[in-house]
């Protein structure tokens, strides 16, 4: 049975995008594999890791052949990969795929495509559309934020709350949040889950730039993204998130603009000198000058002046300079507004014209 006859990028790129979710260890040996599908003109390709599944399909002409096997996903990508640009062949016979490239040809063992277990789809209680460019962007100015592996399992994600036209990505590891928000055209039900921590990166490297519709459907532990040819099926991460709400300061008045960029490479020089187990920077403000310095167990020392425009109290912090790089690398605006408290309490990060995006870190000791 021929599967498809193409281009080799035509069959590369819908191959790619659901390979992402596929790891090299397996409890079950099938889950190594995508499940290619050949049903008229449509040849679709399927990924699972029975958390998350990703189907996406394409078109390649008709044909009288039909029928569906699994292969490694992984052997099919680095051979599709190292084949010229040329048109490629994939065939299927005696349970083995054949891959064929001008004088290059491949045979890889595959597995019934009657075993592979897909995930089983719920109805939706909430179904709504949001632009891809603004779904992407809220991912991208929350994700850095998230557990890994973290005991909280609830924490080793990202909350999405809906809010009739309000949409929210709030995202925590304990020491500090990222809170990003946008108003919709329309309204709808209000929910509350949280997206897994994979899910959430899958997305962000899947989603196109432009305002292409997004279809968003909940169930009461799934959630479903549909956009151009491609279907992401997760399952959400059960439990409580924190109050949120709770986490941001209300009031820290020693507030004062900096450039993003300047502060960054400040803050990348200093942590030069940090160690492994110890990234912590300290922040001296003053008036008209903020001092960045760290310290090591040589006792080598590093020491950055910036000057600022701030006329309030002096004051004497420190934090994990990852923390702090983390959202300044994400975020793309020239300046960013710094509000501290104390020397005990978070520091809030926000953006100068907007009121959309909030990061608070926790300080650390020095």
């Amino acid at each position: 049975m021929q599967l498809v006859k193409a281009p080799r990028d035509a069959v590369l790129r819908p191959l790619q995008v659901v390979s992402g979710i596929v790891e090299r260890r397996q409890t079950l040996p099938i889950l190594a594999n995508v499940l290619l599908r050949r049903d008229g003109e449509r040849l679709s390709f399927t990924a699972t890791d029975l958390e998350i599944q990703i189907q996406t399909s394409a078109e390649f002409g008709a044909s009288k052949d039909s029928g569906a096997t699994t292969v490694s996903a992984r052997k099919l990508v680095e051979i599709l990969r190292a084949l010229p640009d040329s048109e490629v062949q994939l065939s299927y016979a005696n349970r083995k795929l054949s891959i064929q490239a001008g004088r290059s040809k491949f045979n890889l063992q595959t597995l019934p495509a009657e075993e592979y277990p897909t995930v089983a789809q719920a109805p939706a209680a909430v179904d709504f559309t949001i632009p891809a460019s603004s779904l992407k962007y809220l991912l991208s100015m929350v994700h850095y934020a998230m557990a890994a592996q973290d005991i909280r399992y609830y924490l080793n994600g990202m909350l999405l709350v809906i809010e009739g036209t309000r949409v929210r990505g709030v995202a925590t590891d304990g020491h500090r949040l990222a809170l990003c928000e946008f108003e919709r055209e329309d309204t709808a039900g209000a929910i509350e889950v949280i997206v897994p921590r994979k899910t959430v990166q899958e997305l962000g490297r899947l989603l196109p730039e432009g305002d292409e519709p997004v279809r968003i459907q909940v169930a009461a532990n799934q959630v479903r993204f549909s956009f151009g040819s491609v279907e992401l099926v997760s399952k959400l991460v059960e439990g409580k998130f924190p109050d949120y709400t709770k986490v941001v300061p209300a009031n820290n008045p020693k507030t004062f603009l900096i450039d993003r960029n300047e502060l960054m490479q400040a803050l990348s020089r200093a942590a030069i000198l940090t160690t492994d187990k110890f990234k912590g920077v300290r922040w001296v403000l003053s008036p008209g000058s903020l001092k960045v310095s760290s310290t090591n167990t040589d006792q080598e020392e590093a020491l950055e002046e910036i000057e600022i425009d701030y006329d309030g109290e002096s004051l004497d912090i420190g934090f994990n300079v990852t923390y702090l790089l983390d959202v300044l690398s994400n975020l793309k605006a020239e300046r960013v507004r710094v509000s501290l408290g104390d020397a005990l309490g978070s520091a809030l990060i926000t953006l100068p014209d907007s009121d959309r995006f909030k990061y608070v870190v926790m300080p650390m000791r020095i």
